[in-house]
């Protein structure tokens, strides 16, 4: 049941809000790649990309790996790109939010800015294994 409910979320949110929201981090992730220096970002921008065509069903979990270059990373990644691309995503939750069905999907829009502006340190993965790893069964 919750895999039918995370398709049809998709679908809405892929035709309301995924495919603009997708080519801005597709934008962001070439002019990344342009420089040798700047490829993570690229490819930070990139894993973000495929994340926000369809993201539910799967989360956004802190891995705790990011460390000082990690943090130096968010705060340039936040100044080039991260604030922008965030812009877009309050964008689009306004306009997601003018219709009572657009409401939880703004809602989810709103929840991607974290990741939007720093994503280094992060890893995305599908909602089971989240859960699993947020709270392991006791043995």
């Amino acid at each position: 049941m919750r895999s039918l409910v995370s398709l049809i979320l998709n679908i809405i949110w892929l035709l309301t809000a995924g495919w603009a929201l997708f080519l801005g981090y597709v934008l962001a992730g070439i002019l990344a790649c342009i420089f040798i220096v700047t490829i993570p970002f690229g490819v930070a921008s990139f894993r973000i990309a495929g994340f926000v065509l369809w993201p539910f069903g799967r989360e956004v979990v802190d891995t705790g790996r990011g460390g000082a270059a990690g943090t130096l990373g968010n705060v340039i990644w936040f100044v080039i790109a991260g604030w922008w691309l965030a812009l877009g995503h309050v964008g689009t939750a306004i306009a997601q939010a003018i219709t009572i069905i657009g409401i939880p999907l703004a809602w989810a829009n709103l929840k991607l800015i974290p990741v939007t502006c720093f994503p280094f340190g992060k890893e995305i993965m599908d909602s089971d294994s989240a859960r699993a790893r947020m709270f392991p069964t006791a043995r």
